[in-house]
């Protein structure tokens, strides 16, 4: 046995990802990161006990802004499931001129300032639109406002499975007579399923908490455009911290909830798809 292959297991014992050191770093900052200010969040939601957290979540306010929410960002997760998809099947299956530049801007919305991006939408859809197009202090507009700053999770999580799907049995079906939309829904769709829904599940999530890209665009209606984030604000202007927590921990429940079930899904389906090849 040489020098270098009895260095190799002490290398490869002395690097392993799953060493007390390197667990203890990662757990001490997911604590510091995420647990801590979740745990602080709860526990300011129940300062009152359960049944203040039960009135503040049960209030009209809270009950419609919750609604509201959590309509739009199904809607806009669905909105990016059907076009984040297109788009990421069109830049990696066509070629054309400005393919670059096409998916460059793709990522867009994580560098832009979200409060930017409602002032623009704003002078685009706003009483002054230069189209005409008035979307100002309606669900539309903000439905759109939610659309633009979600739009990347769709087609980045879908984009790298395309590219790696193995396209000989694409050509082999349509060799055996099989139709383009036959081939899409029976081999390339079940094979993007799981990157689909997590995709949706990212922007979901996004949208349920967003605030920025809608503050200028969306009116702050209560009732009609109030977002849930605008609702925290407004019960922290006014004093109410437990109202303005008791609905973030919902927020946070919900997200949760359906992270989850789309995971779980996604498993489902990718172990589905291992079992038939």
């Amino acid at each position: 046995m040489t020098v270098v292959e009895q260095a190799a297991p002490t290398a490869t014992r002395r690097w392993r990802a799953d060493n007390p050191l390197t667990l203890g770093i990662a757990g001490l900052w997911l604590t510091v990161i995420v647990l801590l200010p979740l745990a602080a969040i709860t526990s300011s939601a129940f300062d009152d006990g359960l049944s203040g957290f039960w009135n503040a979540i049960s209030a009209p306010g809270a009950v419609d802004t919750l609604r509201i929410t959590a309509i739009m960002s199904v809607v806009v997760a669905l909105i990016n499931v059907v076009f984040g998809t297109v788009i990421a099947w069109v830049l990696v299956r066509d070629d054309f001129w400005g393919k670059g530049f096409v998916n460059a801007i793709i990522d867009l919305p994580f560098a832009l300032p979200t409060i930017v991006a409602s002032l623009v939408l704003l002078s685009l859809y706003g009483p002054n639109s230069p189209i005409d197009v008035h979307l100002a202090a309606t669900e539309p507009g903000v439905i759109m406002a939610l659309t633009f700053v979600t739009l990347p999770f769709v087609v980045r999580q879908v984009q790298p499975v395309l590219m790696e799907l193995d396209r000989d049995v694409e050509e082999a079906a349509a060799v055996l007579g099989a139709r383009n939309w036959v081939i899409f829904t029976r081999i390339v769709l079940p094979a993007l399923t799981p990157a689909i829904l997590t995709g949706a599940g990212l922007a979901f999530t996004r949208a349920l908490g967003e605030f920025g890209s809608v503050v200028l665009i969306g009116g702050n209606i209560p009732g009609k455009t109030q977002v849930a984030s605008q609702y925290i604000q407004q019960q922290i202007e006014v004093d109410e911290p437990v109202n303005a927590s008791a609905v973030s921990v919902m927020l946070l429940l919900i997200a949760f909830v359906v992270l989850l079930v789309l995971r779980v899904v996604g498993q489902f389906q990718r172990r589905r798809q291992e079992a038939a090849a």
